[in-house]
């Protein structure tokens, strides 16, 4: 990939780094039951091409609906609060994470959030591999007793 061309020191004004400040976030996203989505970054207020931001809030004790984000990867990393993720066709398989962890969704994969906490909100920040964001609200029937996963790194085995 070549560098960007050169531009002239007024044209980086606003068209360089851009800030989005807290209170600017944009609900106006799409959205699934049971969480808040907000964007920050994205194609439509910063230009952004191959990339979607923002934040998640879940209320204590609260589930997203079932959903899948097309073919797009996401990657949540948890500010605050205990997240409870359930996936697969019938979301059979469940892992938690908490402050700090990062959990990565695949294209397609249908999923739900689950707040852990019954007193405090979960706090997320969410970033997609598109400028647009896709949610695709499923219907589901879950099992009732999900499988437990935990996770593997491949690259650091035995």
């Amino acid at each position: 990939m070549e560098p960007a061309e050169p531009k002239e020191s007024s044209a980086w004004k606003h068209d360089g780094v851009r800030v989005v400040q807290a209170h600017q976030l944009d609900p106006n996203t799409a959205q699934t039951p049971g969480m808040d989505r907000q964007a920050a970054i994205n194609f439509a207020r910063v230009g952004a091409q191959k990339l979607w931001a923002g934040t998640v809030h879940i209320h204590p004790n609260a589930r997203t609906g079932a959903h899948h984000h097309g073919p797009l990867e996401s990657v949540i990393y948890i500010v605050k609060g205990r997240a409870r993720m359930r996936w697969g066709e019938r979301l059979e398989f469940t892992a938690e994470a908490g402050p700090g962890d990062f959990i990565y969704v695949p294209p397609f994969v249908p999923h739900q959030e689950i707040n852990a906490s019954a007193t405090e909100t979960l706090e997320c920040v969410l970033c997609r591999s598109d400028g647009e964001a896709v949610a695709v609200n499923l219907d589901i029937e879950p099992v009732e007793q999900p499988e437990g996963v935990a996770w593997v790194d491949p690259t650091h085995r035995g």
